[in-house]
């Protein structure tokens, strides 16, 4: 049995990232649950992992609830384990929490090693920033008016405050 070294880095701007260590057969779910304790969430609301390719594009879901109501077929968290996922050639998944607020985590594998006798697994081995009050914004990089920077010239917008936003009223 091998234990597998992730880190886990939240898609911010700051650097907020875990290091956890975890059995090779763990399943998913056990994963989620390490990850969701790591970060203080508590682990209530739905997630999902996305297996990822070198340049982090959102492949195949292995979800934590089945709502597909039997529509289709989904990996499961509790049915999938850690080494099926990934490997040497296959390091990156993408792990999402809660559909709502939309966190996203960058995971990686950084490492395969032996078990250290008397560790209990999984382990937080390192912690590094704060998770924010509210997951970052998503930037989307489309393209965007140059009208819809803000004061600091940046093109992020926050669209749930369009009243900041100068535009003629009559726009049909």
């Amino acid at each position: 049995m091998m234990i597998y070294k992730f880190r886990i880095v939240l898609d911010t701007l700051e650097d907020v990232f875990r290091d956890i260590e975890i059995e090779e057969e763990a399943t998913l779910e056990d994963f989620h649950n390490a990850i969701t304790q790591a970060f203080g969430f508590d682990g209530t609301e739905m997630a999902s992992f996305y297996i990822s390719d070198n340049e982090w594009n959102q492949g195949e879901e292995i979800v934590l609830f089945d709502m597909s109501e039997g529509q289709n077929s989904v990996r499961m968290m509790n049915e999938t384990t850690l080494d099926t996922v990934v490997s040497q050639d296959q390091t990156k998944l993408i792990y999402v929490y809660d559909f709502f607020s939309m966190w996203t985590f960058y995971v990686e594998l950084a490492d395969m090693v032996e078990p250290e006798d008397g560790r209990d697994y999984p382990n937080l081995m390192y912690s590094h920033g704060q998770l924010p009050d509210s997951p970052p914004d998503k930037n989307f990089e489309a393209e965007q008016d140059d009208e819809l920077s803000n004061d600091y010239g940046e093109e992020d917008v926050d669209f749930e405050n369009l009243d900041d936003i100068d535009f003629d009223q009559h726009w049909n």
